[in-house]
């Protein structure tokens, strides 16, 4: 029985990887091939692309617009990759969000009055 479910899983690996299709470098039609791609999001994306290969999911999602942590959930879920990476459930934070963050702002304290 463990065997026959190895072998099935196997299987559905191997359907999955065919599946695939990279951002980078599909075709308008193998992106429109996509459940929820229409043609809208495939020209978007073909354009985004002109400007270079996304680096990664959080590449891709800040210059395609409309494609946000929840879309690209059910992109990668039916085949959609960057590089061959699947979405992972959170997009890399871009470094000047991350630069903003650290960013400290001193604030002035006063001395407590003596009474």
């Amino acid at each position: 029985m463990f065997k026959k479910i190895l072998a099935a899983t196997a299987m559905l690996f191997a359907v999955a990887s065919w599946a695939a299709v990279d951002v980078n470098k599909a075709t308008e039609a193998e992106l429109d091939s996509l459940k929820g791609v229409g043609p809208a999001l495939s020209k978007r994306i073909i354009e985004a692309r002109k400007q270079g290969e996304f680096k990664d999911w959080g590449d891709f999602m800040s210059r395609v617009k409309g494609v946000k942590d929840k879309s690209a959930t059910k992109l990668s879920g039916e085949g959609l990759t960057v590089n061959g990476q699947s979405f992972s459930g959170h997009a890399p934070a871009n470094k000047a969000k991350e630069n903003d963050a650290k960013k400290v702002v001193p604030t002035a304290h006063k001395a407590p009055a003596k009474p």
